[in-house]
């Protein structure tokens, strides 16, 4: 069942995307960053977890559990070291995606052509 809940919450995170982008006039890089900020939403007011709780690895793959990563982590830095735990906890949980997008997008630019 994991599976299958999986399944339907990124399709649905997927449709809302492709929904917004067929009838509006924002680009993929809005769309994104309105993701990130819900996920950010979701997870302040602790929505977020239940639905990683549901939905397992489903909820972890869209770009909402970005801005879910950032959020949790400022959060649980800030009572213990405190203003200074917002960014070190937003760069605890996520500096391994942010390098890992850093480096591949390096590598690739070095194989492929822009088209314009």
């Amino acid at each position: 069942m994991i599976y299958i809940l999986s399944f339907l919450f990124c399709g649905t995170v997927c449709l809302i995307a492709q929904v917004i982008l067929d009838n509006t006039k924002l680009t993929p890089g809005h769309i994104t960053s309105i993701f990130v900020v819900v996920g950010a939403f979701l997870d302040t007011f602790g929505i977020y977890d239940m639905f990683i709780k549901y939905c397992g690895g489903g909820a972890l793959l869209p770009i909402t559990s970005f801005g879910h990563s950032l959020i949790h982590g400022a959060l649980s830095k800030t009572p213990s070291t405190g203003f200074i735990g917002l960014l070190m906890g937003m760069f605890d949980l996520t500096a391994s995606g942010i390098t890992a997008a850093i480096v591949f997008s390096f590598v690739f630019s070095l194989f492929f052509k822009p088209k314009n």
